[in-house]
């Protein structure tokens, strides 16, 4: 009896691991198709049937992409643009969150009501304003109206770091305010350890926003050496269109800090989707 049932239980996991295997095979293809066309000869681009494995590896195109694009002028645009929205999104949004979650003052409910209503606003609603806002500072063709706003605080950022706030025991605060803490270091010296994966979820997300952004540069960016990865490789496209294998080692390059950025935080990530919505 116990036999069969285990053996049940190595079945149902041998087929959950192999629907695992091909969806996850799905997903990666996409991926292993730029690289393998990235290492390609213009020969080998348009040829039947089609191989996933050059032969021969052709290096070289990744060095010609170099010639034709400022790839790392563009990657150090990219990289401080993204490397001040990290920093102004976990400044300004586990402020507060902490306050959303551990402070009680009149109307917090209802401005935390209003903040989740902002969520439903398209960027397209406020893109004029904004730009309009940014014309009069005389902050057109500079990298400000990519993260300054940041610092202000992003609404989805917010409700998920309050959501992993409001799972902290109130004791822990509590015993801090016995031993003479005030809000700030309970903020800084209790909270903020013990949301490090409420961190990284929203270190990623915005991450993969302000590095995969497009709209933004194209708005804002007029100068060509200001210009980001994206509108980059856009502008390479419209130039050298015919150069498929280089486009997509440009795009490999692209591609790879974010895959590096998640392998590394992954742990915390998952751990910080699930635990944001336990308690409301």
């Amino acid at each position: 009896m116990n036999i069969n049932k285990r053996q049940k239980e190595v079945l149902r996991e041998v087929i959950l691991h192999c629907i695992l295997i091909i969806c996850s095979s799905i997903f990666l293809f996409p991926f292993v198709w730029l690289v393998s066309t990235s290492l390609k000869t213009e020969e080998q681009l348009f040829g039947f049937p089609p191989k996933i494995i050059p032969n021969p590896i052709r290096w070289r195109n990744y060095i010609d992409m170099l010639q034709f694009l400022p790839f790392f002028k563009f990657l150090l645009n990219t990289a401080y643009v993204t490397g001040m929205t990290i920093i102004g999104v976990l400044f300004s949004c586990t402020l507060t969150a902490f306050g959303f979650a551990r402070l009680k003052f009149p109307g917090r409910d209802l401005l935390f009501l209003i903040l989740l209503g902002t969520m439903m606003l398209p960027y397209q609603v406020t893109m004029v304003p904004l730009y309009l806002i940014y014309s009069r500072l005389n902050w057109i063709d500079s990298y400000k109206p990519l993260w300054v706003s940041s610092f202000f605080g992003w609404s989805f950022y917010i409700f998920l770091l309050r959501q992993f706030l409001m799972t902290i025991p109130k004791e822990l605060e509590d015993a801090a305010k016995i031993d003479g803490c005030n809000y700030i270091g309970i903020y800084y010296k209790i909270m903020l350890p013990l949301i490090k994966p409420a961190l990284a979820t929203v270190s990623i997300f915005s991450f993969m926003g302000a590095w995969n952004d497009f709209i933004g540069p194209v708005i804002y960016l007029n100068s060509t050496e200001k210009l980001t990865l994206s509108i980059g490789l856009r502008l390479f496209q419209q130039q050298y269109g015919g150069y498929f294998q280089m486009m997509m080692a440009a795009a490999t390059f692209m591609t790879i800090p974010v895959i590096i950025v998640f392998f590394f935080a992954q742990k915390y990530f998952i751990q910080g989707i699930v635990l944001t919505g336990l308690k409301g």
